[in-house]
């Protein structure tokens, strides 16, 4: 029987899925540490308060950034490049979601709106990310490789959502709500595409290696592209609702190090 725990069990018994998964976190996890990183540092003085949660933010992507070459290391493997298409965050990024790269290159401080345009894609993608995390400690919680690091990752992602949503309602409050509304709503449209694409492609190229059928490969194609009809449909509205979450000040405080998954660093 098909079920999530077995297909990702299968995909991390092959040396070469096992590289493409960890590869593909690895880079986007880096990528959101560089951006967060330059972003902390680009804060406007109106919003310092802001610059150490967005480092901490940043900080914690690095951090997973290791562990997944970490594990990568344990077994033996190198990282690939990963292939354009399996790209998540530099395809964000080519659809104009979030704060483009050539911004953020420069040393001219941000605005109070680059910082809602930065929030707001943060808030989507972080939704994806800790719904993602929530699957992967339900199905490799008790991995004896990955498990301990797949809760560590989780317990950060659900702070960095939380994060999104306090700082998101502060500025809401202080008048940018109708431009936080339209960031959220842009951004979440954009996202549910592009991880349809990069869901379809990295699952392709995952069934060659693998020697799926036809018919496997159809069922999980059709299992990604019925979860992208629900989301435009209205699934995309959790994407955007904003609440003050339990968890307040989550980003106030020091990262916790990668140490804390001793096996892995």
């Amino acid at each position: 029987m098909l079920s999530a725990k077995s297909l990702f069990q299968e995909i991390l018994d092959n040396d070469e899925t096992f590289r493409l998964f960890c590869s593909v976190a690895a880079s986007g996890e880096a990528q959101g540490g560089w951006e967060n990183g330059r972003i902390a540092a680009l804060v406007p003085e109106s919003r310092r308060d802001l610059a150490p949660k967005i480092a901490r933010h940043g900080a914690d992507e690095d951090k997973h950034g290791r562990i997944f070459n970490a594990l990568l290391r344990k077994r033996g493997l190198e990282p690939l490049e990963v292939p354009r298409e399996t790209d998540y965050t530099m395809l964000l990024e080519a659809r104009g979601i979030g704060l483009a790269h050539d911004k953020l290159r420069r040393d001219e401080p941000l605005t109070e709106h680059d910082l809602v345009l930065y929030l707001a894609h943060s808030r989507v993608t972080e939704q994806r990310a800790a719904a993602q995390m929530t699957m992967l400690r339900r199905c490799l919680g008790d991995h004896p490789d990955l498990g301990r690091a797949v809760r560590l990752i989780a317990e950060d992602e659900e702070n960095h959502l939380a994060y999104c949503h306090e700082e998101l309602l502060r500025l809401a409050a202080a008048g940018h709500g109708r431009a936080i509304q339209r960031a959220l709503r842009e951004s979440a449209l954009v996202e549910m595409r592009v991880y349809r694409d990069v869901s379809l492609a990295v699952m392709a190229r995952m069934g060659r290696v693998l020697g799926w059928s036809k018919a496997k490969s159809a069922l999980l194609a059709a299992g990604i592209h019925a979860l992208y009809g629900y989301e435009r449909l209205g699934g995309w509205r959790r994407m955007v609702s904003l609440r003050m979450p339990e968890r307040r000040n989550a980003l106030g405080g020091p990262a916790k190090p990668a140490s804390e998954a001793p096996e892995l660093v």
